[in-house]
């Protein structure tokens, strides 16, 4: 079990990696070096199960040089809007890693973790102790399934 900052009951708060994965290729390939690669910590993320992705203020989206995907529309607590999908954003997160989607956050707001990485990465909510919690991803219980 991986412990998480948590301010109140219910409320799980962590710490991950975001990584620009076109950067880390390359860097890999060898077109820039290891010290370009546009990478941040974020602290105080918000694990929110009524989110879908990952979603990252535009200044981080920036500072990130994420290239947008698409724009599309959203439900977020103040009704319909749009915002910017952007792509390759790579997650590390409790000793496991993930390339995803991000979502561009309206008015500068924390950012926060959705279901769909969460999931992908194997990951699940202890609510009452206020941590993430790390699946296994080898034996028979496994938290991979192809059926």
């Amino acid at each position: 079990m991986v412990r998480t900052d948590h301010n109140k009951m219910g409320k799980i708060l962590t710490t991950l990696r975001v990584t620009n994965r076109i950067d880390e290729a390359n860097a890999e390939s060898g077109l820039i070096t290891k010290e370009q690669v546009r990478s941040i910590t974020l602290h105080k993320v918000l694990v929110d199960t009524g989110a879908t992705t990952l979603c990252l203020p535009k200044d981080i989206i920036a500072q990130l040089g994420l290239d947008l995907l698409r724009v599309v529309d959203v439900t977020t607590a103040t009704g319909l809007s749009t915002a910017g999908v952007f792509q390759d954003a790579k997650i590390s997160l409790c000793g496991r890693e993930g390339t995803f989607e991000c979502l561009e956050l309206p008015g500068g707001r924390n950012p926060l973790i959705g279901v769909i990485p969460l999931e992908a990465l194997g990951l699940e909510l202890d609510l009452q102790n206020q941590t993430l919690k790390v699946l296994l991803s080898k034996s028979l219980d496994t938290y991979l399934t192809i059926l």
